[in-house]
């Protein structure tokens, strides 16, 4: 069973109150979405309804899904803000954290300065713990992600390369929309709508951010000094 973060705070409660916020968060998706079909039947506006079941599923789902996954060993954590799918055809599919992850990890304390630079911090760290756990021999192994807050001076400087976002990464986007949204302006502390025009999606052979990692040790203790 993988070590989750410490600074986790959804899976530092027990298991009957993680069950329990779960519970709380369906509820709400679920009698919120009741009103909507009230407000489609009494206003003949249909379609209504699948707007906004659409956009609450879009929002809930990692609540739901990450932990999940996690418990399945299909997601691993190398930091509380850095997830790694598992690896299939020498490739591994990374993630800068989910809603459900920045919901319970940042600190509502923190500005928005301060907010991104632990978000970049965390994805450091993840990188580093990431290629701590495979050897040379995995060193062709290719890493790849899509971010809508990492800029791509900082990926460079990490090892990586910048490519082309698929058509298919785009649907994705734009169907999580609003789950972006509420991450984005999670990790700015005010509402901040993303521009799906700066995404930017990267990859990089293993061995290119294991020769990085002198810069990332370093980089990654800044940033902590900085928090």
């Amino acid at each position: 069973m993988q070590k989750i973060p410490a600074d986790h705070t959804f899976y530092k409660r027990s298991r009957k109150k993680q069950n329990k916020i779960l519970l709380l968060i369906g509820l709400g998706a679920l009698g919120f979405n009741l009103l909507m079909l009230l407000i489609s039947i009494f206003t003949g506006w249909y379609l209504l309804v699948l707007f906004t079941f659409a956009i609450s599923l879009s929002i809930i789902a990692p609540f739901f899904d990450t932990p999940q996954m996690v418990k399945n060993g299909k997601l691993t954590y190398f930091s509380s803000l850095f997830l790694a799918e598992t690896e299939r055809k020498a490739a591994i599919v990374i993630h800068g954290g989910t809603l459900f992850d920045y919901f319970f990890v940042i600190d509502r304390d923190l500005n928005g300065q301060q907010r991104t630079n632990l978000i970049l911090q965390k994805f450091i760290e993840g990188l580093l713990h990431l290629t701590s756990s495979y050897h040379s021999k995995d060193a062709g192994i290719r890493v790849k992600g899509t971010s809508y807050i990492l800029n791509e001076r900082t990926l460079e400087k990490a090892g990586f390369t910048i490519v082309k976002t698929d058509v298919l990464q785009y649907v994705i986007l734009i169907w999580n929309y609003f789950n972006l949204t509420l991450s984005l302006s999670l990790a700015k502390a005010k509402l901040t709508f993303p521009n799906l025009g700066r995404v930017v999606t990267f990859e990089a052979e293993l061995s290119s951010l294991m020769d990085r990692r002198s810069y990332l040790e370093s980089l990654n203790t800044r940033l902590t000094t900085v928090r």
